[in-house]
Formats: C-alpha cells, structure tokens, sequence
C-alpha cells in the first residue's frame, strides 16, 4: 500500500476559468478513482477522481449552478458547476453529509493517491487494477468504510 500525506489545510482549488474557487478546512474522508459510464462522460477520460469529505468543511465562491438526476442506484444527485466554464466542482446524493470534489479541480493534485476504484465492471479495458488494489464492480456495499480505512491507514503519520 502506498504512503501519501495530506497537505497542510486548507485545501485549495477552482474551476478552469478562475470564477469559482474553493477551500476545504478539513482532512478529507477518503480519495477513490470511479470508472463509471458517467464520470467517464463528464471528465472524457477513463475515470473520475473522488475527494469525499463533509460539506460542513467546504468554503466555496458564490455562483455555482446544480443539476440533479436520479443515479443508477435511485438516488438523487446533484452536480455542482462553474456557469462560465462549466467544470464540475464538486457532487453527492441529496440529503447527505458527504460530498466529493472533484479532485482534478484541486490547486495541487500531486499528493493524491487512490485508496481504491469503484465501479470497476465499466472501467476501460486499458485500465489495470493491481491485486492488491481495494476495486467494487459497482458501490461498495459497506458504504465506503473498507476504502475509507484504507486512507486511513495511507495517510496515518509514520
């Protein structure tokens, strides 16, 4: 398992175009990569970086504009976008307490390591995933803990 420390707080990061940029004040719950059809879409890429925390913990610029959706699972979604450049900055179910930012929004990515992928049975066919790698082929059933003690354990201070 690969070490990663956690930059010193706060967290900093934005939008493409400069409008909207954020701050988180506390450590985040974990950082996964998702290879689902639809973060597939919105980074036209492989998969989408996840940097799950409490919202409590985010200090964001006015002006962001939400779209909502009802999720493969049969929650509601919101997306939360710059209206300028539309990046998106951060998403997560209604009603909960955990949000994930979009980690490639960050100021400086070059700490982040995934604690694991989720929703491997979409991933590109190019994308390997080492045994010793946590990977769900779609939500992890035990509501991320495996994954959050696992970034527990590769940003626990040696």
């Amino acid at each position: 398992m690969q070490k990663t420390t956690v930059p010193p707080l706060p967290l900093t990061g934005g939008c493409q175009c400069g409008r909207i940029s954020y701050r988180m004040r506390a450590n985040p719950v974990v950082f996964y990569l998702c290879h689902c059809t639809e973060c597939q879409r919105h980074t036209s890429s492989a998969f989408g970086e996840s940097l799950r925390f409490k919202r409590e913990h985010l200090d964001v610029d006015p002006g962001l504009v939400s779209v909502s959706r009802m999720s493969e699972s049969g929650n509601e979604r919101q997306g939360w976008f710059c209206p300028d450049c539309g990046v998106r900055i951060w998403h997560g179910t209604s009603g909960s307490a955990e949000i994930n930012i979009k980690a490639g929004t960050l100021d400086d990515t070059s700490w982040l390591v995934p604690a694991g992928h989720i929703w491997c049975r979409s991933r590109q066919p190019f994308m390997n995933i080492s045994a010793d790698e946590l990977s769900y082929d779609t939500q992890p059933e035990d509501g991320y803990e495996a994954l959050k003690q696992r970034w527990q354990e590769m940003t626990r201070s040696s």
